[in-house]
């Protein structure tokens, strides 16, 4: 049976995002260029709250869009289940954007790597960066996060599970360990 236990709590990732968005606009050059995409699920979530205080700090609106990955996953053929697929929404030309692409956990990278693809689909912006909640390590690809929230080192074993409000009902980080 799997134990799971709170390694975040509500208080801790709100700072931990307030952080990141002072990170970014430290490390943004022109915000006015600046945009945010979110993979779904949670990833969106994480980056509302971004572009919340993105936005209070640079009196600008800067755009958000989601993204869906579920066709562009180099495992999608030996998945048991046909993967659900959702709509991307990027209501905003991306071309010559600094984009911060989010999301909950970053593992093996594979997810980044297919959201990547996904978003030249799109066009051509100008950077793309990536920022995380949670880095829990095990790359498979050479990807690497230029925004992390927490680093969390973790077996094999266990996982990351991000839960937010609009998702879950609640905002808290657990890891599931075998038992």
């Amino acid at each position: 049976m799997p134990k799971k236990r709170i390694i975040l709590t509500e208080k801790e990732i709100e700072k931990i995002i307030e952080r990141l968005a002072y990170e970014i606009l430290e490390k943004t050059k022109d915000n006015s260029k600046l945009a945010l995409i979110g993979i779904q699920k949670r990833g969106i979530d994480i980056a509302t709250k971004l572009k919340t205080i993105l936005d209070s700090k640079t009196s600008l609106n800067i755009p958000i869009g989601s993204l869906d990955i579920n066709l562009y996953r180099d495992d999608w053929t030996t998945l048991n289940n046909t993967p659900f697929v959702n709509a991307s929404y990027i209501p905003f030309n991306i071309e010559n954007k600094e984009i911060i692409l989010v999301d909950d956990v970053i593992f093996t990278g594979r997810t980044i790597r297919a959201a990547l693809e996904a978003i030249l689909d799109f066009g051509r912006p100008n950077k793309i960066k990536l920022a995380v909640l949670i880095d829990r390590g095990h790359r498979d690809l050479p990807i690497h996060p230029d925004f992390i929230g927490k680093k969390i080192n973790t077996s094999l074993k266990e996982k990351v599970h991000v839960l937010t409000l609009p998702q879950d009902g609640k905002e808290q980080v657990l890891l599931e360990e075998e038992v």
